[in-house]
């Protein structure tokens, strides 16, 4: 049976209905806002897996019709998922997954379809909303209504769900999540915004995501079906104590130890006697399973020692960073690189600098045309950085998500287009984890930036903020290891400068925070980023005054739009001519725009020199030098400035009668002349004569 409901939020119509698309789906959700569409689907297989870990899927595809628009590319039609796509399935599945019951081991998938693009409206907010109705109308065991809202602020005033046009003029651009207690997911960026500021956002976002889930429960009321049939995939007690009692002792000891090789060591020793241990008091006791109950215990043990002595694994406190240290100008071929090190988190950061020629060009579904990027931040994190040996599958969705964490942070920072044409990529290969690479890979960034000597605003850091509740224990804990990312409650990143925050990350895993603990926590981050930037700002005081000499060096003129073809040439004959002469590149826009490009400032020099000798306008009165392209019986026409050419009549040839054009020029010589006048049809009459007079009268050594 179908059902809809319609509200107004955010001045916008917003819609949500169930009953009429997908109806073979175990949920299905149709949301509306303003034109935008996305249907959501929920399914679940009807048997559990065998897999370590809960296995939700989560897809968000966009199809190019929805706007109106035909696939690039050979196939025409829609490929892999892009990285809008990655990053919004990413979105969706952090908030949800923490949120099914544990045990619940059925494969489970949520598949988000953008039917319609207004381009005014971003869909990735309205695919969580839809995905919680889904899966909360459908049989699988997901009872808790979610949602999300994007916040921004325009000239002081909070802004919900602003349209792509707002977010222009938005000093913040972040996508909060949440249940109706509390937030649960925090994404975005903004241009130096104080944390004070970014707090009073989030607890803005958080009543808008109450009413959006009023909106739900409404919907969802009274048509929840019964769940289905399902039996959690949970140890048995009697296990669970027996790997207690073999475990718990060594494990605590293990945790204590600093170093993450050493104690990973040791710990994969426990992990194997105690399985050894049990086996042979009974053969058929799971192996996999006793290694998940020692990972319990493991959590147990490390929570346990934070909350009780204040210490860390690594014997840090609360809020100490690790050391750092900061190398620049590392690899001497590139344009500029930086190697960041944290504790045993260390990231090589290298920047390439190129022209517009490099951008990356995106099709999206967002705007109506094609658009260009000409900062790109890509991550790696091959499996050498947790000394793993791992097959290598392409790039993750986790290594996209990151990237564009670090992305975000420095963007802000960056000159504008016109002041530094180059297009600018920086690689982030992260060569040690062990928690918060993303972080380092910002720091790493900025200092690589500036070593490349690209005049960044100012330096950026970031750091990793975690929590460990038990009861009323809490410890909120600076830079945190990644046994503290995996076994504690929060994973909470914060970048930027000096004076506010650039990019922001939030994920919880219990069932929400409180204002006080988000507002602590933010103060805790901007004392260690502070501490971080006076390190970087110590070892780098800013830009590098001189590119490397193997970094392209761009120049840009304006010339008259009507003079770009004579720059061209037919079919492109004389740019050519220019660019095979110099080594440089060249690329011209349609609104008069000449960026020279090139290595060596000899090369861009010379390039300059000749396209500017072409899109000179003559002027009336000065005197010119240049070949005589054609003689005739009424005067000689000559080349004062490429491609232009004026009529030197026979009466102005020379003093005195002059009976033939030949007697006095001849096809292929070079005279000076001066221009005496331009007509309305833009000819132009020369005088020899007028110009061999005026310089006689020049007196000598006079130029």
């Amino acid at each position: 049976m179908m059902r809809r409901i319609e509200r107004q939020f955010a001045g916008r119509t917003l819609s949500i209905e169930t009953g009429r698309m997908a109806k073979l789906s175990a949920g299905a959700c149709l949301v509306q806002y303003g034109e935008t569409m996305v249907l959501v689907t929920a399914n679940a297989q009807n048997r559990p897996t065998h897999l370590p870990f809960f296995p939700l899927t989560v897809e968000y595809r966009e199809k190019a019709y929805a706007a109106g628009k035909i696939p690039g590319g050979f196939f025409k039609r829609e490929g892999r998922p892009g990285e809008k796509e990655i990053l919004s399935c990413r979105a969706i599945d952090r908030p949800l997954r923490p949120l099914f019951p544990e045990g619940f081991m059925h494969e489970t998938q949520v598949f988000a379809s953008i039917l319609s693009a207004d381009q005014e409206n971003d869909a990735d907010v309205l695919a969580l909303m839809g995905a919680s109705v889904a899966l909360n109308l459908s049989n699988i065991p997901f009872r808790t209504p979610v949602a999300a809202v994007r916040i921004g602020r325009i000239q002081g005033n909070w802004v919900l769900n602003p349209t792509f046009q707002q977010l222009e003029y938005s000093e913040l651009d972040i996508t909060v999540a949440g249940t109706h207690e509390a937030i649960t997911m925090v994404e975005g960026g903004a241009v130096e915004v104080p944390e004070a500021v970014i707090l009073e956002g989030l607890q803005v976002a958080h009543k808008g995501i109450q009413e959006l889930i009023a909106m739900e429960n409404e919907l969802i009321e009274g048509h929840q079906p019964e769940i289905m049939n399902w039996t959690p995939q949970l140890p048995a007690e009697e296990l669970k104590g027996r790997v207690e009692a073999e475990a718990s002792a060594r494990v605590a000891e293990a945790m204590a130890i600093g170093d993450k090789q050493e104690r990973n060591r040791v710990l994969s020793e426990i992990r194997s006697q105690v399985v050894d241990i049990l086996l042979e008091e009974d053969e058929e006791i799971p192996a996999g399973e006793v290694r998940e109950l020692i990972r319990g215990v493991e959590k147990a043990a490390m929570r346990a020692q934070v909350l009780n002595t204040g210490v860390r694994s690594d014997g840090r406190d609360e809020n100490t960073v690790r050391p750092i240290s900061v190398e620049v100008g590392v690899l001497p071929r590139t344009h500029g690189s930086a190697l960041f090190t944290r504790g045993q988190t260390q990231a090589l950061a290298v920047a390439t600098l190129g022209t517009s020629r490099d951008e990356q060009r995106i099709d999206s579904i967002d705007v109506p045309d094609e658009i260009t990027k000409s900062f790109m931040l890509h991550y790696n994190f091959p499996p050498f950085c947790t000394g793993e040996a791992k097959p290598i599958r392409g790039t993750s969705r986790r290594e996209i998500g990151h990237g564009n964490l670090a992305e975000r942070a420095i963007q802000p920072l960056l000159p504008a287009y016109d002041e530094f044409p180059y297009t600018i990529r920086v690689v982030s290969d992260v060569l040690e984890s062990n928690g918060s690479s993303s972080m380092a890979t910002i720091c790493g960034t900025s200092l690589a930036l500036m070593s490349a000597g690209v005049p960044l605003k100012a330096s950026v850091a970031g750091v990793a903020m975690g929590l460990i509740t038990e009861g009323d224990k809490v410890a909120i804990l600076t830079d945190i290891l990644g046994v503290e990312d995996a076994l504690g409650d929060m994973d909470f990143k914060i970048a930027g400068t000096r004076e506010g925050v650039t990019s922001i990350q939030m994920d919880i895993k219990v069932s929400g925070l409180s204002t006080e603990i988000m507002q602590e926590a933010l103060e805790r981050a901007h004392k260690a980023r502070i501490h971080i930037l006076d390190i970087m700002d110590a070892a780098v005081p800013g830009p590098a005054e001189e590119m490397s000499q193997y970094a392209p060096r761009i120049v840009s003129i304006q010339v008259n739009p009507e003079k770009l073809g004579e720059i061209i040439g037919p079919k492109g004959k004389t740019i050519r001519a220019i660019q095979d002469e110099t080594g440089a590149k060249i690329d011209i826009d349609d609104s008069g725009l000449v960026k020279i490009a090139a290595v060596s400032g000899e090369a861009g020099a010379r390039a300059r020199e000749m396209i500017e000798a072409i899109v000179k306008e003559p002027e009336v009165g000065r005197i010119y030098e240049g070949p005589v392209k054609n003689t005739t019986t009424f005067g000689a026409f000559i080349e004062i400035l490429p491609g232009t050419e004026g009529l030197c009549h026979i009466s102005e040839l020379a003093d005195g009668r002059v009976e033939r054009t030949e007697d006095v020029l001849n096809k292929g010589d070079i005279t000076r002349v001066k221009l005496l006048s331009i007509d309305e049809r833009g000819r132009l009459k020369l005088s020899r004569k007028a110009a061999l007079e005026e310089e006689a009268e020049q007196p000598a050594g006079a130029n």
